[in-house]
């Protein structure tokens, strides 16, 4: 299922503030609980995190199965998925918010020594050599090998929220938010030259397999979770896990991207 941008609720009467530990962060948060209260996570209607892109991550995967409506103001550096920060007029903004639903991937990484790690991904699934040697990939879909090796540094699977981070500067191409595609990008290929990715329908199921991994090991990371010396990892849409990114009209998400894609 594609991410839908849904009518945010009129009220929200509970609020809970979250920050980064920078001194930026931790200061807003302390201006804004004095002037509009702070709820626990557990009890709010929705959860407005301070702080920059890194922190929005942290916060979506620590409030992953709650369902929660989250409202980033920017405390960072980039701010890219977060909105402007200002102090006045929280609730009404929160109140006339658009709501984007997405959601993260799945990882199965299988290691050499027969374990399995599960991480879940909002933004993407990388592999990366761990070593000088260029890694070696096998790559199926829906069970189907679609390119038998693949010679390079690495090889992400990314979501359209994900699309303008790493898969961005890997060269790989920038997705719409609602499109109903993950892009498959290589890190620095060197065979076969010509290769530069693929776009996949969101639906698909991508198995990786590392090939030659005792002499080229290589490592699969779901966001900032990673696995070491990995034989196989498989990748799906987690359709079942809803998440809920909050914008201020006119600065959405799927605004952000498109506009994302005009720069130069």
């Amino acid at each position: 299922m594609p991410a839908l941008k849904i009518p945010a609720a009129k009220v929200y009467e509970k609020i809970a503030l979250v920050a980064s530990e920078s001194p930026e962060a931790q200061s807003a948060l302390h201006r804004l609980a004095h002037r509009y209260g702070n709820t626990s996570a557990a009890k709010a209607d929705a959860i407005v995190a301070l702080g920059g892109d890194g922190f929005m991550l942290e916060t979506l995967h620590k409030h992953m199965h709650d369902s929660i409506p989250i409202y980033g103001m920017n405390r960072g550096s980039v701010g890219f998925l977060m909105n402007e920060y200002r102090e006045d007029d929280l609730a009404q903004r929160i109140a006339h918010a658009e709501v984007s639903r997405i959601h993260p991937l799945k990882m199965f990484a299988h290691t050499r020594d027969d374990k399995t790690f599960e991480g879940l991904a909002i933004n993407e699934v990388s592999l990366f050599r761990q070593t000088y040697q260029a890694a070696k990939l096998r790559i199926s879909i829906d069970g189907k090998v679609r390119l038998d090796e693949l010679a390079c540094d690495g090889l992400l699977v990314a979501t359209p929220a994900g699309s303008t981070a790493y898969n961005l500067s890997a060269h790989g191409p920038i997705l719409p938010i609602d499109a109903p595609l993950l892009a498959l990008t290589p890190i620095s290929p060197f065979r076969p030259r010509r290769w530069r990715g693929a776009l996949l329908p969101n639906a698909a199921r991508i198995a990786i397999d590392v090939l030659e991994g005792d002499k080229r090991p290589v490592s699969a990371v779901a966001d900032n979770s990673e696995t070491r010396y990995v034989v196989r990892v498989e990748i799906e849409q987690a359709a079942h896990i809803d998440l809920f990114m909050m914008f201020d009209p006119g600065h959405s998400l799927d605004e952000r991207i498109l506009s994302e894609q005009f720069l130069y």
